[in-house]
């Protein structure tokens, strides 16, 4: 019998699309509606500096808790003020999860996850804020135990924090945990070092980063995860 009761999933670019090549139509909708006098490039360029800096930052020790809405106007700030902009951050931060708040599945999320949850509990896990992650999760039309996102616990994968609430929520232990995710740091590296078992979703075969914890899992599609897990080793 399978050791594994519970498989977590990660969100973006695990269950539904998010490449970040794609976020430059954010950008660009944001310019329209506020009619900037700028060009998506160079509002791309600018604001992903700050967004870079954002993620690098928000794990360090002694960083207070952001949002990615406060985050992401932080770096609209930023960029504004850089290039001249009288443009309003607040609004730009809005309408940038709202354009966020509508990613499609990929082809074989449905299908998979269907399968996965006639045997196992599952459950989202996500470095998220609520006013898109929602919105997405009821588009996606599948039910899940628990849905926990960085906002709601008030941290970032890999911090632990975020799956030790989850385990709490769930009532469950890390051994008995398989968690999805297409992040080698933040999927990988975060709940391994709590004893979960992380499962790197690489649709694109990239290389494992040499100083990052390499997964003894691997799979290229959510179809590959039920035999899998059913044939989990015992240990």
């Amino acid at each position: 019998m399978s050791p594994i009761t519970t498989v977590l999933f990660d969100m973006y670019e695990t269950l539904v699309q998010n490449p970040h090549n794609l976020w430059r139509v954010g950008v660009q909708d944001i310019i329209q509606e506020q009619s900037l006098d700028t060009t998506p490039e160079l509002l791309w360029e600018e604001w992903t500096l700050g967004e870079t800096e954002f993620r690098d930052s928000r794990v360090r020790p002694g960083v207070p808790f952001q949002s990615y809405f406060q985050g992401w106007r932080d770096c609209f700030i930023r960029s504004f003020e850089k290039l001249h902009l009288d443009g309003d951050p607040d609004a730009a931060s809005r309408s940038f999860i709202k354009f966020i708040s509508h990613r499609d599945p990929f082809p074989e999320t449905n299908e998979a996850l269907k399968i996965v949850q006639l045997k196992w509990r599952t459950a989202v896990l996500s470095n998220a804020d609520d006013d898109y992650l929602l919105p997405n999760l009821e588009l996606l039309g599948l039910d899940f135990e628990a849905v926990l996102s960085s906002e709601q616990a008030q941290v970032y994968k890999p911090l632990p924090g975020l799956f030790s609430q989850m385990l709490d929520t769930l009532n469950v232990t890390p051994g008995e945990v398989v968690y999805v995710g297409d992040r080698q740091l933040e999927d990988v590296k975060g709940p391994l070092e709590l004893g979960m078992h992380p499962i790197w979703i690489n649709r694109s075969d990239n290389p494992a980063h040499p100083d990052l914890p390499k997964p003894a899992y691997q799979i290229s599609s959510l179809l590959e995860l039920p035999a899998l897990l059913e044939n989990w080793p015992s240990k």
